[in-house]
């Protein structure tokens, strides 16, 4: 059995600011710990369930947070960033039995901890085929068409709401409680690796594949926060004006449907102004 585990570092244990999250401030550099506490829990919870192998995927921010030399030694970390899948790379190989989110978060324009979907700000919403969708939505479905389920989810309460949509019978684990975009109730790290070890032994038993979801087509839609980052935008082949501030595209497949996303975003990103975004 081999587990793959998607990082992200918003939904972690004790996190709440953007402070905590962005890489070289004195939080960041506290609070990765706590990351890798969350991440290193639901490694030994899937080793306790028989996994054989668990891989993580560093994803968040330069995907260089995590603290290697405090995974348990049976851990492989892939960490960096320029990867063909980002979030989820590695559940293309068709080796996965099953794939957990730890430390995700709610989607841009939502209520939730840090709450966004891949840009901080620029973003205020993204819709796949009509339905307002987070990361963890979006990588779920990627992870689909390689038959691999989410059997695991991390993050504020919230997050593990969000969850019920797009993984119904994956284990969650809310490490916080929601009070505002930039404040939480929060559970010692001590108790949360406790519950994510546990809940993950438990999520191994979910660990196996399905078939392939192929067929049909992707329809995302994404709002900015103004206008000229939406004519951004637009020089990504297929990407089209669809409202005020906003763009859509259509995809066959969520592999490509995903890649496009991650094209937008990086060129998006890159016609923000200082202060003026």
């Amino acid at each position: 059995m081999k587990i793959l585990v998607s990082a992200d570092m918003e939904g972690a244990t004790g996190v709440t600011w953007p402070g905590d999250v962005l890489p070289g401030t004195p939080q960041w550099e506290r609070c990765r710990a706590l990351f890798t506490s969350d991440v290193n829990a639901a490694a030994l919870g899937f080793f306790d369930g028989g996994a054989d192998e668990v891989v993580v995927n560093e994803a968040h921010w330069s995907m260089r947070n995590l603290l290697l030399e405090r995974l348990d030694d049976r851990v492989q970390m892939l960490t960096g960033r320029h990867k063909s899948l980002s979030m989820v790379e590695g559940v293309q190989h068709g080796d996965v039995d099953g794939i957990a989110f730890v430390g995700y978060h709610t989607g841009a324009g939502t209520e939730g901890v840090l709450a966004h979907t891949y840009l901080a700000n620029s973003i205020t919403g993204v819709w796949l085929n009509g339905t307002r969708a987070s990361e963890g939505l979006l990588n779920a479905h990627v992870a689909a068409e390689y038959g691999v389920p989410v059997v695991l989810v991390t993050g504020d309460d919230l997050t593990c709401v969000d969850a019920r949509g797009y993984a119904p019978g994956a284990r969650t684990v809310a490490v916080k409680d929601h009070v505002s975009r930039y404040a939480a109730v929060c559970r010692t790290p001590a108790r949360t690796a406790a519950d994510i070890r546990a809940a993950a032994a438990g999520a191994a038993a979910l660990a196996v594949r399905h078939t392939p979801v192929t067929g049909g087509s992707w329809n995302v839609e994404l709002e900015f926060d103004a206008a000229h980052l939406a004519a951004a935008a637009t020089v990504v082949p297929g990407v089209a004006p669809s409202g005020e501030r906003r763009v859509a595209y259509t995809s066959g497949t969520m592999y490509e449907g995903i890649r496009t996303f991650k094209a937008v975003t990086t060129i998006v990103s890159a016609a923000v102004e200082e202060q003026y975004g």
